[in-house]
């Protein structure tokens, strides 16, 4: 995939009514990376985790296994969210939909935070799903969260989906919802993206692509992050055999619908959709990072990954690796209390960000 084409022109339109985008205002409170990426492992795994990676060792892994063989077939992927629906917040919730040029998002705010009005600050969300299930509902309760631990408005992206769609257009609906941020009257730095799975991706390829436009948010955060569509370096981790999701086979599969859906999406120059790996086009002036991620998943390895080039270009970048626990864990809060304890965390690396 290469740097997705630009935004709808119905979307610079409105930009220039609106007048230039204010430039960041307030210096950065965060020092220069020193080069090495910093690590910390959080340690004790509750009974409910274990629970959730036994429970999930024995249902969702199998079960993805089976789909990892056969990944064309027509399966269900966006029953996951619709069911999601009856788990959304409490009615204390705001939650208020917002309409993009090619797709939708959500605006949440949990109970006391203030409107997105372009004063404070504001977290930009793309969930996971391997782009091609979840949703708004799916990871309604993780917004609110978000919301409510960073004291911010939440945004997330209800981005087109594969196979239907590419990934090239999943992160133009993101930028679609950044540049809806900013005619809101934010500015960069005070815009924190964020995202869990392959919501880091596209997370990461949205935060490129903005660089490419001058564009800085405040920081960038990553639950469990895709960072990598390669499959080889995942498939080789020792996490492959401790992962309690994903099996080798999945990211065979993954890696195959991705090609599929780009090869069918022609770009304005006339050519298919090329996939585009974010970990290879890391530059200096990226935002600052955290990444959460479990200590026994696969992805532990595009965390790494992620962190070491990022602070080798010197954006200072920091890793929390959460031992004994299931790849995007966040998702069971407050069942299991490293989750909650996870999402306190990023909210206040969210305030600290934003000031």
């Amino acid at each position: 995939m290469t740097a997705p084409s630009k935004v709808d022109p119905a979307v610079h339109a409105r930009a220039a009514a609106a007048g230039p985008f204010r430039s960041p205002g307030r210096p950065r409170k965060f020092p220069v990376s020193d080069g090495a990426p910093v690590e910390i492992v959080e340690t004790g795994v509750s009974l409910m985790a274990r629970l959730a990676s036994l429970g999930c060792r024995v249902t969702i892994r199998p079960a993805l296994g089976v789909c990892s063989y056969v990944p064309h077939l027509p399966w269900p992927f966006g029953l996951l969210d619709f069911v999601s629906r009856a788990f959304v917040p409490t009615a204390d919730t705001v939650r208020a939909t917002i309409g993009l040029p090619n797709a939708d998002a959500q605006l949440v705010r949990a109970p006391g935070v203030l409107p997105a009005d372009g004063n404070r600050r504001v977290v930009l969300y793309m969930h996971g799903g391997a782009f091609l299930t979840c949703g708004v509902n799916s990871h309604s309760r993780i917004a609110a969260a978000l919301s409510k631990y960073a004291d911010s408005p939440v945004l997330v992206v209800n981005y087109r989906l594969i196979p239907k769609h590419s990934v090239g257009m999943a992160v133009s609906d993101c930028y679609d919802a950044y540049k809806w941020l900013r005619l809101r009257g934010y500015d960069p730095d005070q815009i924190v993206l964020a995202g869990d799975s392959a919501g880091g991706y596209l997370a990461m390829t949205l935060a490129q692509r903005l660089q490419d436009e001058g564009e800085k948010p405040a920081a960038l955060v990553a639950i469990s992050p895709l960072l990598q569509l390669a499959k080889e370096p995942k498939q080789a981790h020792p996490n492959i055999h401790t992962d309690a999701m994903f099996g080798p086979k999945a990211f065979d599969a993954l890696l195959g619908l991705v090609a599929r859906a780009a090869a069918r999406n022609i770009t304005d120059d006339g050519e298919p959709e090329q996939i585009y790996e974010p970990l290879d086009h890391i530059e200096p002036g990226l935002p600052r990072t955290l990444i959460h991620v479990s200590g026994s998943e696969v992805l532990l390895h595009d965390a790494r990954l992620a962190a070491r080039r990022l602070a080798a270009a010197g954006v200072p970048a920091e890793v929390r690796v959460w031992r004994g626990q299931i790849h995007d864990f966040q998702l069971a809060a407050p069942i299991v209390p490293e989750a909650t304890r996870s999402l306190r965390q990023i909210g206040e690396y969210i305030r600290d960000a934003t000031g």
